[in-house]
């Protein structure tokens, strides 16, 4: 069959091509196969990524038993938990873009004939995709695997989220410093993405659920030989993928984004799902917008309580059956399509037929659910005419609706100072602007400010609302994405001081409780701040994204 790599190694004219990867150690034989990309994000700073060159040979060891040539090459990834607090922040949702960039660029400069991506983190899993959708050559995704969860004495469960409320804690004078420095040494226990259904184990999980990804991709721990196994077969389903000439837009379609968006749902996704199923959608040729939505959550009854929205950490759900088993759950009742393609050659129906639900504690029965709708909402209203999202599934039933008086911040920094200090109080509508895509620019997510708010017991009684984002360890009446942002001249910049907001999150709805007329003469009286970056990759970033609304893709 004719292959894309015909391109740098077949014929006369490509014979100095053919010097070059001599120059590599390859041999003829190496170079008569299909050549395999295979893309890692292996790196010393990132506790998701630190084993992946692990993970990268055994990707390898399958793609030679199954009769090609595997070629390494890197990916940048930021720890987004280290990131977290301070400058380092605005770059990470502006990396997935760049990681977008070198996918496409590296694969198309060099001619490889399928790809196999092994993310973890945040960013990088749909950056990768969505560079994979882009070129649309034969891709399969094969992530690190979750972190085991920390344990306290008693074997509870701890995570990256147990620090951060920490942290708070100790502000409050709810713990000491001793107690303090014991949770940090323990909830972090090693390898892997942070062990709870933060945004990393979303886009894994629903990697699997889109059909992208192999079952137990999402859930399977880091240190498990079934990890390596997975690793295995991917690189042997790649050149399935190849022969059979099955791109990713095959399987990206838009009964395959429904669902990943369904299973979403069901499980409790990160809120930062839907930011980059939108870019991932956009990259793949699909329309997806937010409405979908709420249609979606409508429909699907959410079936988990993971970690931050319950105690339990991604290896539970493991345990009990994987995302094979929530989907199974699912088809009970005809909410996922079973007919569709996917990268391990079989059907999606095919995939879950053997699944079973093994713990209904971790996966409740569709008869038995959470709620009848969805983990994640989209919000509506004169505060966020574009739409805002939360994870409703992780929201105090009492905080489900609400109205307070506002406390107005620019910037995160300006509101964990508030919050530290005790000035917030229980009622109080938490506002941090200017985090938007372009504002900040970058997006920054706010786990600090709702973990503080989380540690000093006032995640009950507090909301928090921004047009930044929100880690996936975030719990509480935390609501992001306002669109437009702040740095556009969204309402959320026109808010003031005490200013009453009204939240219904089973109505969908959140409202700047003020009359048309205030709101435009406070629109006439706005003026567009300074950019607050004025050099380098992030002033262009600024200049290009789009908004939330499009799953903040450059323009």
């Amino acid at each position: 069959m004719q292959l894309n790599s015909d391109k740098v190694l077949r014929g006369a004219g490509r014979a100095p091509h053919r010097s070059l990867f001599y120059a590599l150690g390859l041999t003829e034989e190496e170079i008569s196969r299909p050549l395999i990309g295979v893309c890692s994000a292996f790196s010393e700073i990132v506790p998701g990524h630190v084993h992946l060159d692990k993970i990268a040979e055994a990707v390898k060891a399958g793609i030679r038993m199954a009769g090609g040539t595997p070629i390494l090459f890197p990916s940048i990834g930021i720890c987004d938990g280290i990131a977290m607090g301070h400058a380092g922040m605005r770059y990470s949702l502006a990396s997935r873009e760049l990681i977008a960039d070198s996918v496409e660029s590296m694969a198309m400069a060099h001619c490889f004939d399928g790809l196999v991506l092994i993310p973890n983190c945040d960013k990088i899993v749909p950056g990768m995709l969505m560079g994979a959708a882009r070129i649309n050559i034969p891709s399969i995704v094969v992530s690190g695997g979750p972190m085991l969860a920390g344990r306290t004495d008693g074997g509870e469960a701890m995570t990256l989220s147990s620090v951060f409320e920490a942290v708070g804690a100790h502000k409050a004078k709810l713990i000491d410093g001793a107690e303090l420095t014991r949770i940090e040494k323990k909830s972090c226990p090693g390898c892997g993405s942070c062990s709870g259904m933060f945004t990393a184990n979303s886009m894994n999980c629903l990697c699997e659920a889109v059909g992208i990804a192999l079952p137990g991709n999402g859930t399977i721990p880091a240190v498990s030989s079934r990890r390596i196994q997975l690793a295995k077969k991917a690189g042997m389903n790649i050149m399935n993928l190849v022969k059979n000439n099955i791109k990713p837009r095959d399987i990206l379609t838009e009964a395959a984004f429904k669902n990943a968006l369904t299973t979403d749902m069901a499980l409790g996704c990160s809120s930062n799902s839907i930011l980059h199923l939108l870019a991932i959608a956009h990259e793949a040729g699909v329309e997806l917008n937010l409405e979908d939505i709420n249609k979606i959550s409508e429909s699907t009854p959410n079936l988990c309580h993971l970690s931050p929205a319950g105690p339990s950490p991604i290896e539970e759900l493991d345990a009990a059956g994987g995302v094979a088993a929530v989907m199974a759950e699912l088809k009970k009742r005809g909410l996922i399509n079973l007919e569709l393609t996917t990268a391990s050659g079989k059907t999606v129906g095919e995939n879950i037929a053997e699944s079973v639900n093994k713990n209904t504690k971790i996966i409740r029965p569709i008869e038995n659910p959470y709620s009848q709708t969805g983990g994640l909402a989209v919000l509506y209203g004169n505060l966020a005419p574009e739409g805002c999202v939360v994870k409703r599934s992780a929201v105090a039933p009492e905080m489900l609706v609400n109205s307070g008086k506002a406390r107005v911040f620019n910037g995160e920094g300006e509101a964990i100072d508030a919050i530290f200090s005790g000035e917030i109080r229980p009622g109080d509508v938490v506002v941090i602007r200017y985090e938007g895509p372009k504002g900040a620019p970058g997006m920054p997510e706010m786990l600090s400010p709702t973990s503080a708010l989380a540690g000093m017991g006032l995640d009950k009684a507090v909301a928090l609302i921004t047009d930044g984002r929100f880690s996936g360890a975030t719990r509480g009446a935390a609501i992001g994405h306002v669109s437009p942002e702040a740095a556009e001249g969204g309402a959320i910049a026109l808010i003031r001081e005490g200013d009453i907001i009204s939240i219904n999150i089973p109505e969908y709805s959140i409202n700047l409780e003020i009359s048309d007329d205030e709101l435009a003469r406070r629109r006439e009286d706005w003026r567009r701040p300074e950019p607050k970056i004025k050099s380098g990759w992030l002033e262009r970033y600024s200049r290009l994204v789009s908004s939330s609304r499009y799953g903040a893709v450059l323009k």
